[in-house]
């Protein structure tokens, strides 16, 4: 474990790709960090690769959070240059808010400001489905380390837990009865709404702790926190055992269900194409936007100074959180929805293997971990491995458990994440002959302090389904200024076009 890597990469960024798949992660370029030779001691000054949501590209943003941007910025100067539109974001919500813009009025001049460097900041959502072909029984789970292969038949009679366990999880995973009989479906999912999968599973179903701790990682590597901040209603609709004998119409979402769930019926969203009439302008974070007579005025930090330009519209497609620093004029009710957006943080590892056979000889391509810090790692040919780690404090909730996971994740020393690396992928492939030591040829990480935009869900969330939502009461038009924040859901960037045309 002491031995030296060759190359050790540090990276912050929000670029939200998964440990589902190779494909996913390929799009992410390297965001920022220090890198450090064999021969340099810890110590040694970082060389820094500045790309996406590193400390560069928070700088400025963190500083109008702090009240101390206007106090070195100086007098703002004017381009001279005027738009149609003005879209803050090039994200999802940002690209098809100008798409759509310049869809109805082609003629337009459309301008996108987004503060990472171009390139440097993927848009991926996590890929949901992609199964897990072993589960790591880990000893922070049940006291010692129990690799189980699901795809061989008993795999349940393998697992560490006790025989009661064994037998709750058969009747969960092959013929779960009705939890709730002579209950109307919508009753049921109504009971189903004000659980958690966890509280489901243990006050439902009566299912011993060891089968509640050993299914309690599964929403994590997909939604960012485990299932004890997971509602059991959108367990049931992403297929999670248990609900199969409720007798509930798998073939549309419950009401109840998530927005991101509720989605999946239907596919997901074609990505957006950044607008004909257009462009984006990158390394620029917008640090104001006025409302005026005759334009708005949007200013925007190019590095040096702030710039300002004018627009007959502006679109806010920004996190919903940043909201309130760029147009303080906004309304207090206002600003007080959109502080209530809280983002999941995530941690990814890619370890490039000097040596990728034992890997091979393990037999497996994706292993959930139960208790671990990584909960999730994927090899991908021909010799990298990717882990995944999901700092949300799942016990306090998805909104107050992404605070307090975020603030223990910036005090996280990166020798520590080092060591949580080596550390598991010994664990999981010494067995097939794996030196942590020599074994590992570099490390690169990825830290999303805020990677994923909050999911109104139940049963945290009591105003979901019927409204009115935070994102409601923060999205509606303010002069020429529009919101359509990544943190309130895709619709959200037609929407704001409407208002604006109208």
């Amino acid at each position: 474990m002491d031995v030296p890597i060759s190359r050790r990469d540090f990276f912050d960024g929000i670029a939200v790709s998964c440990v589902a798949g190779a494909s996913a992660a390929s799009t992410t370029g390297p965001i920022a960090g220090p890198v450090r030779t064999a021969a340099e001691p810890a110590t040694a000054p970082a060389a820094l690769t500045v790309l996406g949501d590193t400390g560069e590209a928070l700088s400025v943003p963190h500083a109008l959070r702090d009240g101390r941007f206007w106090e070195h910025a100086g007098a703002p100067a004017p381009t001279g240059e005027h738009y149609g539109l003005v879209v803050v974001g090039a994200g999802r919500s940002g690209l098809s808010a100008a798409a759509e813009w310049s869809r109805r009025r082609p003629h337009d001049r459309v301008l996108v400001l987004d503060n990472h460097p171009e390139g440097g900041a993927g848009r991926e959502r996590l890929r949901r489905g992609a199964a897990f072909d072993a589960v790591m029984c880990d000893k922070e789970s049940f006291g010692a380390d129990t690799l189980v292969t699901l795809a061989s038949p008993g795999w349940i009679d393998r697992l560490p837990v006790a025989e009661q366990a064994r037998a709750d999880l058969r009747t969960l995973y092959d013929a779960p009865p009705d939890w709730l009989p002579g209950l109307s479906p919508e009753a049921k999912e109504e009971r189903l709404a004000g659980l958690t999968y966890s509280a489901f599973l243990r006050e439902m179903c009566g299912a011993h702790p060891d089968a509640e701790r050993f299914l309690r990682t599964m929403s994590a590597p997909e939604w960012g926190y485990d299932t004890r901040a997971f509602g059991a209603i959108d367990a049931w609709g992403t297929g999670y055992p248990g609900f199969a004998g409720l007798g509930l119409d798998r073939s549309r979402p419950s009401r109840y269900n998530s927005a991101a769930v509720r989605a999946e019926w239907h596919g997901p969203a074609p990505e957006p194409a950044p607008p004909a009439a257009g462009h984006v302008r990158w390394s620029s974070p917008v640090v104001s936007v006025r409302d005026g007579a005759g334009a708005a005025t949007v200013g925007y930090f190019d590095g040096h100074r702030v710039r300002t330009v004018e627009a007959g519209a502006v679109v806010l497609a920004c996190w919903s959180a940043a909201v309130p620093y760029l147009v303080p004029d906004l309304p207090e009710e206002r600003r007080r929805a959109l502080s209530r957006a809280v983002r999941v943080p995530l941690l990814r590892a890619e370890v490039r293997l000097s040596d990728p056979a034992a890997w091979r000889r393990l037999g497996v391509r994706r292993v959930r971990w139960t208790g671990a810090y990584w909960c999730a790692a994927e090899f991908a040919a021909p010799d990298l491995v990717r882990l995944l780690a999901t700092p949300c404090r799942s016990e306090l909730g998805p909104d107050a458990g992404s605070a307090a996971g975020r603030r223990e994740l910036f005090r996280t020393p990166y020798e520590v994440l080092e060591h949580t690396v080596r550390d598991q992928l010994a664990r999981l492939l010494g067995p097939a002959g794996f030196d942590p030591g020599r074994g590992v040829a570099a490390i690169t990480v990825h830290r999303w302090g805020h990677a994923l935009a909050p999911q109104y869900c139940r049963p945290w969330h009591p105003f979901h389904p019927d409204g009115p939502s935070p994102a409601d009461a923060a999205r509606g038009r303010f002069g020429r200024i529009a919101i359509a924040g990544s943190d309130a859901g895709d619709g959200a960037a037609v929407l704001a076009v409407e208002e604006l045309s109208r």
